[in-house]
This record gives structure tokens, C-alpha cells and sequence, in this order.
């Protein structure tokens, strides 16, 4: 499926080059704002990964609340826990991600994929981007 035809089924859009955190994902993602953080919404994004793109292996940290939520919208995708099997995402798929875990999620090889993400509310948050999920690891994932 080219991009043009995955655009006409992802709901939400596919939104422009994910350049600000281009060096945290393998391959070309895409970001959607869909919510008006300048008037104080919480922040809520749609982002779109071309065929085998991931993000890098990372942690949403938070002393109290906090974590990430996917809402699953189009497409195939991967999601990985460290230390755990690697999950399906397909649309309508929800992952409710705790504060502190390492984790990475991506689109499969022969797939786009969409979900919208946000960050729960939460104490002490921070972001901490690790290492790349390897073209070994992802490689074997069917």
C-alpha cells in the first residue's frame, strides 16, 4: 500500500515528517498534533510509521502517574515490552503503558501503521530515549 492509499483510511491524517525525533525512530514516521497544546489541551498526537519503521527502545518515567497510552487506528503495527513477546497492534487496539517501563512500538514490514499516543498526567515525568530496536530483533517478528 502506497502512502497516498493508507492516507485515505488513516482517520486521523498522516501529518507531516516526524523530524524534531527523527534520530529516535528507524525508518520515516509522521506527526499529527490533534489537540491545541498553545491553549493548554493535553497533548495528543497521531503518528503514522511507514512500512518498518520503529521507534527506539524507551522509557516514560513518572514518580506518580504518568506512562502512555496507543489507541491503534490503521494499519499493522509491533509493540515490545523488555523482556516480554512482542504484541500485534491492529486498529482498535488499545496499550496502556505504566510509567517505567522500557518499551518500543512500531509499524510491521509490509505494513503502514497509525495510533494516537498521549502521556497521562503524572509527577516527575521525563522521557529517556535508549537504544535502537536492532534490524536483528525486529527482523525475526512475524
Amino acid at each position: 500500500m502506497t502512502k497516498e492509499e493508507f492516507s485515505k483510511i488513516d482517520a486521523f491524517g498522516i501529518g507531516e515528517p516526524n523530524t524534531a525525533f527523527a534520530q529516535y525512530f528507524v525508518g520515516e514516521s509522521f506527526l499529527k498534533p490533534l489537540t491545541d497544546m498553545k491553549a493548554g489541551e493535553i497533548p495528543i498526537f497521531n503518528v503514522t510509521f511507514e512500512p518498518g519503521c520503529r521507534n527506539n527502545w524507551h522509557i516514560h518515567h513518572a514518580s506518580k502517574g504518568g506512562g502512555q497510552v496507543l489507541i491503534c487506528t490503521a494499519g499493522s503495527g509491533w509493540y515490545q515490552e523488555w523482556g516480554k513477546p512482542p504484541v500485534s497492534l491492529e486498529a482498535g487496539k488499545v496499550i496502556v503503558i505504566p510509567a517505567n517501563v522500557k518499551h518500543w512500538h512500531g509499524a510491521k514490514k509490509d505494513s503502514w501503521f497509525s495510533h494516537i499516543t498521549f502521556e497521562p498526567n503524572g509527577e516527575g515525568t521525563s522521557n529517556e530515549w535508549l537504544e535502537k530496536v536492532s534490524d536483528e530483533e525486529y527482523g525475526v517478528l512475524k
